[in-house]
């Protein structure tokens, strides 16, 4: 388990690494957030593809962690998926999210935040987060889809397809599985050819215009969490996630 890097000219890729379904443990995240941060500060980078091996782009967070941690795990992977998303986010350089499969949950945060994303023609995106007794990154879903849409896809826990979100213009280009990464690298190689130093100024600049920072709106939902976690409603929830079977309320506080 673990992220891979290479390098083709000015363009780096970050591979995601973590078998079966790409749910990152708490570390990961915050690994991923200085790995983003260090590309972005170096001079030779002007573009960053974050991709993934296996059958799914990124599930978020690794439930079972979160399901046996208690309260210091809730905590630990609110503060690392913050950093994740603000590195994109904030990276110097454009992202690129080379996305297949199902990205849901944190990989939704992931997606939302990077400046463009490339899909292949299975890729599907959603928020689990209610079903799980929690919040979070309808922050970064809105960023992809209408605010009605991402209203009804956050409180039914359902899935948008990429075909969906290319019609909002969200996604620059959908292709097949074999062909996901080569398009991201072509994308990625026609944003290289810009000056880097203008490059860099772009995405300063876009980030400056943004109407809600998505940093300031995602710790907001955040605090959202942490509050419901003083219920016995969420812990419910993520066993029942873990053991596969139906969430059990009955006599729960809420």
């Amino acid at each position: 388990m673990s992220f891979h890097q290479k390098r083709d000219g000015r363009v780096s890729e970050i591979v995601m690494d973590f078998p079966p379904v790409n749910a990152l443990p708490i570390q990961a995240w915050f690994d991923l957030a200085g790995i983003v941060a260090t590309l972005g500060r170096d001079p030779g980078i002007s573009a960053v593809i974050l991709a993934a091996d296996g059958r799914g782009w990124c599930a978020g967070p690794d439930m079972k962690e979160l399901a046996g941690g208690g309260g210091k795990a809730l905590i630990d992977i609110n503060r690392g998926c913050y950093a994740a998303f603000a590195a994109i986010y904030e990276c110097e350089v454009p992202v690129i999210a080379a996305v297949q499969g199902f990205c849901v949950g944190g990989g939704v945060g992931l997606a939302g935040n990077a400046d463009i994303i490339v899909a292949s023609d299975d890729a599907v995106f959603g928020l689990p987060e209610v079903d799980r007794g929690a919040l979070g990154a309808a922050t970064h879903l809105s960023r992809l889809v209408p605010p009605k849409r991402m209203r009804s896809l956050f409180y039914t826990g359902e899935n948008a397809t990429a075909q969906e979100l290319k019609s909002y213009g969200s996604i620059f280009e959908i292709v097949s599985r074999d062909e996901l990464r080569a398009a991201a690298h072509r994308l990625a190689g026609r944003i290289a050819e810009k000056h880097p130093t203008v490059i860099r100024r772009a995405k300063e600049s876009v980030n400056l215009i943004e109407a809600v920072d998505p940093r300031k709106s995602y710790r907001m939902e955040q605090g959202f969490t942490f509050e419901l976690n003083h219920s016995d409603v969420p812990d419910e929830a993520r066993r029942a996630f873990v053991e596969k079977r139906k969430p059990d309320f009955e006599g729960k506080s809420g």
